[in-house]
């Protein structure tokens, strides 16, 4: 059952998705640094201090006993343990079967002060064998990631990661529920923010229909129709382990042109085109006997070019079904 709302130009379809297929890479995350990173508590050691050792008595110092004790203790220490990882979308959701990154950093730094890569796998349930320590566990889900640390005992070990992640799906057609060609569209998607400058990229030129796995949160979506200037923003949603279905709408129209000599002539060949916006500003240009764009709503001056002569003419574009606009040379 879908539960459809209308916002302005936004039309969002919310539904449950227990998991979600996903066909992009998931991201590289970028290690944390170490100043923050939870610290290691060292631990005490009852090794005596050499002065101590300067100080026992001969007999003291050769036995055998201790020294063996402790050889074991740092073989144990330092024997790699079995650790098994498993993500859920939910807290009560299932473990997820498939498309997981997981990646185990060490708390120790390179030069450039990152954290070191451990162990990698692209296993759902990742089993992997660690030295006992301190550790920072990251996984991705599509572009869903999160991180938490891990401490490796002796022992079987385990941890579970809780991505906390929905997924969105996105369309857009011309205002009047007028259908777009999928290839003229494309999609990006930004955390959210006031301006551009408090937004950083999530995904990028996305076809419609694209199911992507993002964290919970608002997003802000640009949809682009064509090349020009036919672009519609909006502010999403994304809610644990449901599907945000949206389609935005965009106020604009195919545009072709050509140049004829009587109206629903043919097209006269090798024109140069220039297009301007009522303010001056030029927003297409092509060579050809027919060409075409996508404008939004507005006014504009297409300009046609043949050798030395230069036609023109004004024309409006509507939201609304491809137009085509005919520049006549006997009108000049």
């Amino acid at each position: 059952m879908k539960l459809r709302h209308w916002i302005g130009i936004l039309g969002i379809a919310t539904m449950l998705a227990p998991a979600f297929a996903i066909a992009e890479d998931p991201p590289v995350p970028l290690p944390r640094r170490a100043d923050r990173m939870p610290q290691a508590t060292e631990q005490p050691t009852d090794t005596p201090a050499a002065a101590d050792v300067a100080n026992t008595p001969a007999a003291d110092v050769v036995d055998p006993g201790p020294a063996a004790a402790a050889a074991e203790a740092v073989a144990v220490n330092t024997t790699p343990q079995p650790v098994t990882l498993m993500a859920k979308i939910t807290e009560d959701g299932g473990p997820l079967p498939d498309g997981v990154t997981w990646r185990v950093f060490e708390t120790r730094t390179d030069a450039a002060g990152d954290l070191v890569l451990a162990k990698k796998s692209d296993d759902a349930t990742a089993h992997l064998e660690l030295p006992p320590g301190s550790y920072v566990v990251h996984v991705a889900y599509g572009r869903a990631q999160t991180t938490d640390t891990l401490t490796v005992a002796e022992g079987n070990n385990s941890k579970q990661l809780v991505l906390d992640a929905g997924a969105m799906r996105l369309n857009a057609a011309v205002t009047g529920d007028i259908a777009i060609p999928i290839n003229l569209l494309r999609f990006d998607i930004y955390t959210s923010g006031s301006t551009e400058a408090d937004r950083t990229l999530v995904a990028q030129n996305l076809s419609p229909n694209d199911i992507v796995t993002l964290n919970a949160g608002t997003y802000h979506i640009v949809s682009y129709f064509g090349d020009v200037n036919a672009v519609v923003r909006a502010d999403l949603r994304v809610e644990p382990g449901q599907l945000t279905d949206a389609t935005l709408y965009h106020r604009a129209a195919q545009i072709s042109f050509k140049l004829v000599s009587e109206a629903g002539g043919e097209a006269i060949a090798d024109i140069d085109w220039t297009v301007k916006t009522a303010d001056g500003q030029t927003v297409f240009s092509n060579i050809g006997a027919f060409p075409s764009t996508v404008l939004g709503e507005g006014d504009y001056l297409v300009f046609a070019k043949r050798g030395d002569q230069v036609y023109n003419r004004e024309f409006q574009v509507q939201p609304g079904a491809a137009k085509e606009i005919e520049v006549l040379t006997t009108v000049y």
